[in-house]
């Protein structure tokens, strides 16, 4: 029997995303999934909070999370730019186990740290307090809004010629539930007359 996901039909992912963002992290690793489930093109851009937020007028908490979001963002930024999007591909998940699975968020520790295991240079890690990617920075997260809307913001994924935000998850699907859930939500993201499908989150987030 022919396999049904034939060379011919593997599709491009792009993940936008912010290595900041828990919710952007779980759309990751769920995708990571569907890649180890079924062949897809996987690949990632930084799509940025702190870009999305700059002025907008936000509660204080959430305020002082996007200021922090500007080093992890740069980096990833300056990792693609400087290496390509191999580079980025390794970088985000190992930036992504430290600050969200482990619950490190001392940036100053866990970007080095991520970059060393992925063999960038441990240098890319001053850009964090750099502002000369941030035009870059702009450019790609502008380009992930261009997919989605202006008011839409990380995951973002883009599959082929069709993209849309999220889908916002609480856990990771695994096995064949991850690739139904691919199938599924670009099936629906491929109706144009789609736009929102949405509940009442009531769980925690969970990243085992």
């Amino acid at each position: 029997m022919e396999d049904k996901f034939s060379a011919a039909a593997v599709p491009v992912v792009t993940a936008h995303v912010d290595p900041s963002c828990p919710f952007a992290w779980i759309t990751s690793r769920w995708l990571m999934e569907v890649a180890r489930m079924r062949p897809i093109s996987l690949r990632f851009e930084v799509m940025s909070l702190a870009v999305i937020n700059e002025h907008r007028d936000l509660e204080p908490w959430y305020r002082a999370f996007n200021d922090r979001a500007w080093g992890p963002a740069r980096v990833c930024t300056a990792a693609a730019a400087h290496h390509g999007p191999a580079a980025l591909a390794e970088l985000f998940p190992a930036l992504g186990r430290r600050i969200h699975d482990a619950g490190d968020k001392d940036f100053d520790a866990v970007i080095p740290a991520a970059l060393a295991e992925v063999g960038l240079p441990v240098e890319l890690a001053r850009v964090a307090y750099r502002d000369d990617v941030d035009e870059r920075m702009r450019t790609s997260t502008a380009r992930a809004q261009q997919l989605v809307g202006e008011g839409l913001g990380t995951p973002t994924i883009a599959v082929d010629d069709v993209a849309f935000f999220g889908p916002v998850l609480t856990s990771i699907p695994r096995g064949d539930e991850a690739v139904r859930v691919f199938e599924g939500a670009r099936l629906l993201a491929g109706c144009r007359a789609f736009t929102e499908l949405k509940r009442a989150r009531v769980d925690e987030l969970s990243f085992a």
